[in-house]
């Protein structure tokens, strides 16, 4: 078994923005190096200055240096039936696979990345970056930041690693089953085999213990695997792999459960690597105010979190919809309740659906009589039900509780709890946070499995 002990300089952290500038190969039989290739590449972009800086290579250096393309081919010939080695495999791997491509050659090997092999079988170190370890180590590195002397260090850390590996894990991980080498640098495979099959929600943490990530999932353990598999060579992807060292997670009983856990938690931690639900907000809804007359007053305004809303719209369409509903059905003011605008007269009051109170024709009392049984109408239509549904285990049941049209909360309840009565339930469940986004997931789910729900 033969393995290439590879490193790279680039232009940039990301493959699929940035070139190589410098790639340094090592053959190693698993005693010693056996064949050796370093060259300086033409990334045919500029180098920034803070990585000139780090690495020493300038534009000037490249600028005669031959194209990816043009040693595609010897590069192609060391790697594709060796074991690709690197500490943070990923990182390289991404990076020249990327270049072969472009070039017209796919590059599938089998990786072995040093950081997870040390973290394995040299335990104990503050720190497995490659300067920090090695020195630990007393691994000499000449030429730091440069391929050809980390390339060396690295073989030398290989070399260490066979040395310590009494039990074979190196071949283990390299086994056709194992998923080891897909996994990020920085996790270890503990944190993957302890999830269960379970629907739930899982948080991917940095090294200082913050989330960074909520995800959910029908699967915890297939889903989460997922994130570590597939080619995105983005900076985006490659930065948020790297940052994960630990993974909690809650199983739920239903994944419908999971995904109203999910959006809370996102609301909850503001992880910086979930985006999507961040933006979703409740755009508009219903308010009920007296004026300085007396009058109580409906109106549709941008959604307010401090002020109760009598019901609340995803489009400003909706909710004049329903209010002109309502101002048909109890003959209120169009005026009063901001549909129409101006000094002119109501328009229902002149076609006599309006008793005048615009005007002044009908006192506050008698108006606000109607717009009383418009809004207990209103509260009519918004229903209350339980979604009852299999739990974590076979000893208890899962439930969501709508109330007035309004999710108030979910979790676990005994097989003899009496569902009709809510406030019973409410002692049993958690509460929530409520938006037309879980609310729509909801009543879709109801509609869907209307055996799962129960009037209240």
């Amino acid at each position: 078994m033969f393995y290439a002990v590879v490193d790279i300089e680039t232009t940039g952290g990301f493959a699929s923005g940035n070139g190589i500038t410098e790639i340094s190969i090592l053959v190693h039989d698993g005693s010693s190096v056996v064949d050796r290739y370093e060259t300086l590449i033409n990334p045919q972009q500029e180098i920034p200055a803070y990585i000139e800086a780090l690495t020493g290579i300038s534009n000037a250096m490249v600028a005669d240096a031959p194209l990816f393309e043009e040693v595609a081919e010897k590069i192609y010939g060391l790697l594709h039936d060796k074991i690709f080695v690197a500490h943070n495999v990923n990182f390289d791997f991404s990076f020249v696979r990327h270049q072969l491509a472009l070039s017209g050659y796919q590059l599938l090997c089998k990786k072995l990345c040093t950081v997870r092999m040390s973290r394995k079988l040299l335990p104990g170190h503050a720190s497995y970056s490659l300067g920090k370890l090695c020195k630990a180590l007393g691994i000499e590195i000449n030429n730091r930041h440069r391929a050809g002397g980390d390339a060396e260090a690295t073989a030398v850390l290989l070399e260490m690693l066979f040395q310590a590996d009494t039990e074979g894990l190196i071949l283990q991980t390299l086994s056709r089953g194992a998923k080891e080498q897909a996994l990020p640098p920085n996790l270890h495979r503990s944190e993957v085999d302890k999830l269960p099959l379970s629907p739930g929600v899982y948080y991917f943490k940095n090294q200082k213990g913050k989330v960074i990530y909520v995800g959910k999932a029908k699967s915890l353990k297939k889903r989460v695997c997922s994130h570590f598999t597939g080619n995105n060579i983005g900076r985006q992807r490659q930065n948020f792999l790297k940052d994960i060292y630990n993974i909690d997670f809650e199983v739920c009983g239903t994944e419908l459960m999971a995904f109203i856990l999910e959006a809370a938690e996102i609301k909850r931690l503001w992880p910086e690597n979930n985006r999507a639900m961040k933006r979703f907000e409740q755009k508009y809804g219903l308010y009920a105010f007296e004026d300085q007359k007396g009058y109580t007053r409906l109106g549709i305004d941008k959604y307010k979190k401090d002020v109760h809303a009598l019901f609340s719209f995803n489009t400003l369409l909706e909710g004049h919809n329903l209010l002109r509903m309502l101002i048909r059905e109890h003959l209120l003011c169009e005026k009063l309740c901001y549909i129409q605008h101006g000094r002119a007269a109501c328009t229902a009051h002149s076609e006599g659906n309006c008793a005048g109170a615009c005007a002044g024709k009908e006192s506050a009392a008698a108006y606000n009589v109607r717009v009383k049984y418009a809004m207990e109408q209103l509260k009519a239509m918004l229903p209350t039900f339980a979604l009852i549904d299999q739990g974590r285990n076979e000893e208890e049941h899962s439930c969501l509780l709508v109330e007035h049209g309004k999710f108030y909360g979910m979790g676990y309840i005994s097989h003899y709890t009496d569902i009709t009565k809510p406030a019973m339930l409410k002692s049993a469940l958690q509460p929530y946070p409520c938006n037309d986004y879980i609310l729509n997931m909801i009543i879709s789910h109801a509609e869907a499995f209307p055996q799962k729900k129960i009037a209240i």
